[in-house]
């Protein structure tokens, strides 16, 4: 304020000094430039000092005075009105509050939110002061909140993949192949769930019933002691798996669960299988007979079995030995498996 106090000053005793010619002049030479500045520039830039000088200015001035100026009074009413508000308006202060929440509380309640999906977040935050985090039940909800997880009701329902994890099942199903001369073949797998290794029942061009009961009995003729653990079967509602089919099954120890009708994810396991084989194999070469098609299929499961990394297995395959870390090595041995369709490779003995 004392400084456009003085500026005020300071221009009223210039002016108090000089001849009443000069002073037109002046003004004239002032206006000149003002309306050249306007042709230049659209809307003037003018700080807190100028918007004060202008604004005492005007005040004292006639209003016959005012016209040509650069701005409005409605201009000058809403910066004195500002200069009102930020006058008596107190400046902003932080409340205190509770102190944020660390960003490891946060993880271990997302981890128990995550591994816990029946627990809503009064059980978490009771499992929390349990471990002595001090912390408040309404914070533990807005953090599941903020990272986007449902309340517990929600979260509890089972899917088919978490169903056929927990009942240590066996799932099978058929896949079909077409060969160069239209024939069509079925061929028969199953898969273990928990341990993802695959049993080759057969191929068919005619999948019936008979067929499909005795290959129930060869795969625990051949792989009884692979098989032990498992308590369902899981299947689809083809008309080639009869009641002996089942019985089989049954006599085993096995539950039979069917999936939904036209429902092929709840049977995930073996479709993802399919995906695999039709990815790397089936799809990049042509069938020719029943022969070839079931050496190519029998040998992509030796390979998938034995070598293939799987990621639910910690990139180990499903049947192959526990080894030590392996020796890094940038020359390793290229074995070609699938008529050289498919690459394994191994450190040289």
């Amino acid at each position: 304020m004392f400084r456009i106090l003085y500026r005020l000053l300071t221009a009223l005793a210039r002016l108090t000094v000089r001849s009443a010619r000069s002073k037109d002049l002046e003004i004239v030479v002032l206006r000149h430039q003002l309306h050249v500045l306007r042709r230049q520039i659209d809307r003037p830039e003018v700080n807190d000092d100028d918007r004060s000088l202008l604004g005492a200015i005007a005040a004292a001035l006639p209003r016959s005075l005012r016209d040509g100026w650069i701005v409005t009074p409605e201009t000058l009413l809403r910066w004195h009105r500002k200069r009102i508000a930020r006058q008596w308006t107190q400046p902003h202060r932080r409340r205190p509050g509770r102190p944020p929440t660390p960003i490891e509380l946060r993880r271990l309640i997302v981890r128990l939110a995550g591994e816990n999906p029946t627990w809503g977040h009064r059980r978490i935050h009771g499992e929390l002061i349990g471990l002595g985090h001090t912390i408040a039940s309404s914070t533990v909800w807005q953090i599941l909140k903020d990272h986007g997880i449902d309340p517990a009701p929600e979260r509890s329902a089972v899917t088919w993949t978490e169903f056929l994890r927990s009942q240590a099942a066996v799932a099978c199903d058929f896949f079909t192949v077409d060969t160069a001369t239209l024939r069509r073949y079925y061929d028969l797998f199953f898969i273990h769930i928990e341990t993802r290794q695959v049993f080759h029942a057969g191929v068919t061009a005619n999948p019936t019933g008979a067929w499909t009961t005795q290959a129930a009995r060869n795969l625990f003729l051949r792989h009884n002691d692979q098989l032990a653990g498992a308590s369902a079967l899981v299947r689809d509602r083809g008309s080639q798996f009869i009641d002996n089919f089942d019985e089989i099954f049954r006599t085993e120890g096995f539950k039979i669960l069917k999936t939904p009708v036209r429902t092929p994810i709840a049977n995930t396991y073996a479709e993802r299988w399919i995906g695999s084989i039709r990815r790397e194999l089936l799809d990049r070469t042509i069938i020719w007979n029943r022969r070839q098609l079931e050496r190519l299929v029998i040998d992509y499961i030796t390979h998938y079995n034995e070598h293939r990394p799987h990621r639910s297995l910690n990139q180990r395959p499903p049947t192959g030995a526990a080894e030590s870390a392996p020796v890094a090595t940038i020359s390793p041995l290229r074995i070609p498996r699938c008529d050289g369709l498919i690459n394994e490779y191994r450190n040289a003995a």
